[in-house]
């Protein structure tokens, strides 16, 4: 009796060890250019992985909720936000060959035209921005990604930064659930 079930826990793991085995053997498609690219524009809008998306870190806010600053002259998750759409919305036109609007070179006013009654639409706009950047990288040839390559790069960097900005506001306020991904 010992030695059947011996036999049989041996099987088991032999089974397990085989199935991990094969399951290594499997090769990812291999990196390319506008796969490496496009993981960094859904890492930093819909697929939280290393850090929280934009889609998660902004998700529940009220516009109250979204307009609170500690006091100390930080920035509200309302203005982060707006300085996200402000900056990804140029930088989606300029890499489109779009005029420009004029751009005083002040940055504070990509964060202080925030309003909070418009924070729904400020949500909504920065997830319909992301969305265009990742379906511009999907139907760009190869010259194309090879061309806008070091600007996603820069903005997804960009991205990544301020979203951790609201992560970290939100815990200040007591407004961020840590299931979300930080505690």
């Amino acid at each position: 009796m010992k030695i059947s079930k011996l036999c049989l826990v041996f099987a088991v793991m032999s089974f397990a060890v085989c199935v991990r085995g094969q399951d290594q053997k499997k090769t990812p498609p291999p990196v390319t250019l506008k796969s490496a690219l496009l993981e960094q524009l859904k890492s930093t809008h819909t697929n939280s992985d290393w850090f929280v998306c934009a889609n998660v870190a902004v998700a529940g806010l009220t516009p109250e909720q979204a307009n609170w600053t500690d006091g100390k002259g930080n920035h509200s998750v309302g203005q982060l936000t707006h300085h996200l759409v402000y900056w990804n919305k140029r930088n989606l036109e300029r890499i489109k060959g779009e005029q420009l609007e004029k751009f005083s070179g002040n940055n504070d006013e990509t964060f202080d035209k925030f309003d909070a009654k418009t924070w729904n639409a400020t949500v909504q706009e920065l997830d319909a921005i992301l969305t265009e950047f990742e379906k511009m990288v999907e139907n760009a040839d190869d010259a194309k990604l090879q061309a806008i390559a070091p600007a996603i790069a820069h903005i997804s960097a960009h991205n990544a930064y301020n979203i951790g900005q609201i992560v970290f506001v939100r815990k200040e306020q007591g407004s961020w659930d840590p299931s979300k991904g930080v505690k």
